[in-house]
């Protein structure tokens, strides 16, 4: 779909205009137009400036009124696997028993191009009719996986961070491989994919108890040969986990440190759940400036713990919100976002609508060191964003009417919300979903 010399939508409007350092600041960056209108020039962002200010000279007709609807950047999800969009949902068990009677199986069936490309497809509609328009993702060991999600991916003109699971040891035979295959087939598509339009590569490793010391030095020897790359992994998910890793890495001063003497700590570091922290390894993640993603529903769904979102605040972690899918059980970021509100809840911790909106949007973009390019509607940004229907339901439409202000609306659509009220979803200034159509639109 080529760009229109420029277009212009009338809307509400919800943002944030710059990074908060503390919770107590984020308010303050907050941005909320009753009534505005959003110009937009070859993918990019023009301006966002309220309604009454731009009327006097823009011609109504050119217009797309969606007024009554709420637009706000696109979701970020800092974690999840693609693979396993499958097996959402499965039953019964904790991490380690879930990765082997659920993970491994479904992503056994990666290596067929064809499946990879059909899930692939089904995926990235998933995101995109929930609100998501970047994630940081899983593929699985094949390369195959990864060429098809790139693919997909590259034919919305999304921004996508993605890689290939390097994996060599403690899993099945099946999806295992050795170092040197790992580093080789893992550079082919660096080289292939990384920093093509929207595109860009992490380096993937699964987690420690999969990785051997010869992996994760040739993850460090990538890194070091392609330094503006990204690192996605786990990190203290759960406590058998944790001991299994002392007991792999004894020589090693905790999990973290397992990263850390490979040198894969630092900017664009993203570490999933960090649920069972040690103090050295907060502080750690402060002095490296890694990001941690913080998995809600998945932590709830395995049985895993409770984030510490003070204490990530407290520390100066930068952190995003992830659906973890297919541990995690929604690709809605209101759903998830609701969940993260109760993991607040049972630590003390009240989490506003306006810091889980934060978390969601620009939080998940420095998270992922890209809020230079998405995450507001500043001048210059990258156009993605999604128009939600706040009020879809009888019990919607009621808390809906009787919500006091901004503040409130949002935290209802976080608590009673879900993929119905994603009324379209546009990436890189083009609507590419919409609900009325229910496919993704190319």
């Amino acid at each position: 779909m080529p760009y229109a010399s420029e277009t212009l939508l009338r809307a509400s409007f919800f943002d944030f205009t710059a990074l908060a350092s503390q919770p107590d600041d984020i308010a303050a960056h907050a941005r909320y137009l009753e009534d505005g209108l959003l110009t937009l020039r070859e993918g990019k962002v023009v301006s966002l400036e309220s309604w009454e200010i731009a009327e006097g000279r823009v011609d109504a007709a050119t217009v797309i009124d969606l007024r009554g609807k709420l637009i706000v950047p696109g979701f970020v999800d800092t974690h999840i696997h693609y693979p396993q969009t499958e097996m959402i949902g499965a039953f019964g068990e904790q991490l380690l028993e879930w990765l082997n009677q659920y993970t491994f199986p479904v992503e056994s069936q990666y290596h067929c191009p064809d499946h990879a490309a059909q899930m692939s497809a089904f995926f990235l509609q998933q995101l995109l009719s929930n609100g998501t328009t970047t994630a940081l993702v899983f593929g699985t060991v094949h390369k195959q996986s990864v060429d098809a999600l790139f693919q997909a991916a590259q034919q919305l003109d999304m921004r996508l961070i993605a890689g290939k699971v390097m994996m060599d040891r403690n899993a099945p035979e099946y999806l295992t491989e050795t170092p040197e295959e790992s580093y080789q087939d893992t550079r082919e598509l660096i080289e292939r994919w990384h920093q093509r339009g929207r595109l860009s590569y992490a380096l993937t490793p699964r987690f420690a108890p999969t990785s051997s010391p010869e992996l994760l030095e040739k993850v460090r020897q990538l890194r070091s040969e392609f330094p503006d790359i990204w690192l996605h992994t786990h990190l203290s998910e759960n406590q058998q986990e944790i001991a299994w890793v002392k007991s792999l890495f004894p020589e090693r001063d905790g999990y973290l440190d397992v990263y850390h003497h490979h040198q894969l700590t630092g900017k664009r570091s993203v570490f999933a759940h960090c649920l069972h922290l040690e103090e050295n390894e907060w502080q750690c993640l402060h002095e490296t400036d890694s990001s941690i993603a913080f998995c809600p529903t998945s932590n709830l769904f395995l049985g895993s713990g409770l984030f510490n979102i003070k204490r990530c605040w407290q520390q100066g972690v930068r952190m995003g919100i992830g659906t973890d899918v297919g541990a995690g059980t929604t690709f809605n970021m209101l759903q998830t976002l609701g969940e993260a509100y109760k993991v607040g809840q049972l630590q003390q911790y009240k989490l506003s609508a306006c810091e889980a909106f934060y978390h969601a949007t620009l939080g998940g973009a420095h998270a992922l060191d890209i809020d230079d390019k998405i995450g507001n509607f500043n001048p210059g940004k990258e156009a993605d964003f999604v128009v939600i229907d706040p009020a879809v339901s009888p019990l919607q439409k009621l808390r809906s009417a009787n919500s006091k202000d901004i503040w409130e609306r949002l935290f209802v659509m976080m608590t009673l919300g879900d993929d119905r009220n994603i009324a379209q979803t546009w990436v890189s200034g083009k609507p590419v979903w919409q609900r009325d159509r229910e496919e993704a639109i190319v």
